[in-house]
């Protein structure tokens, strides 16, 4: 490939990363979970054991779990911004910031958490997806779970 060919192919993989993150944090919102399967390969391994009683373990086990755990909480609002992603070929790994506010039955007022998701991305024939996350959950204001 060109020059110009190769900075149009980061470019253009630079976008594609940006709306899987976007879509992941629109169908965890949404509690879409097909939509939140087209994120992930169907092997992947997802660890969100960084936030409060956060689980890890593979696409279905943690589809059920976040069903289960987010039909409690009446609102989450997820941003990912800062994407940093490291492409080489038909692989990637994807730092990004997010910011989440949300709101917890019995807990006045909003709270919101913040952190890193650590993704580890593959080019598939569907595009890019995550075979690998891993939740880095950094703080937590107006956090339940906390110990007093």
């Amino acid at each position: 490939m060109s020059t110009d060919q190769n900075a149009l192919q980061q470019l253009l993989d630079e976008a594609e990363i940006a709306r899987l993150l976007t879509r992941y944090a629109t169908a965890v919102d949404a509690r879409d979970w097909d939509l939140y399967r087209t994120v992930f390969t169907p092997d992947a391994w997802i660890d969100y054991t960084s936030a409060p009683h956060g689980q890890a373990g593979n696409l279905d086990e943690t589809v059920a779990w976040l069903a289960a755990s987010l039909t409690l909480l009446p609102m989450t609002m997820h941003y990912v911004l800062n994407i940093d992603a490291a492409i080489d070929g038909d692989g990637a790994t994807v730092r990004a910031m997010f910011y989440n506010p949300l709101q917890i039955p019995g807990v006045e007022g909003t709270s919101f958490c913040g952190g890193y998701y650590n993704h580890t991305l593959v080019r598939t024939g569907d595009g890019w997806r995550s075979a690998r996350l891993i939740e880095e959950n950094l703080w937590f204001e107006n956090n339940p779970f906390a110990s007093s």
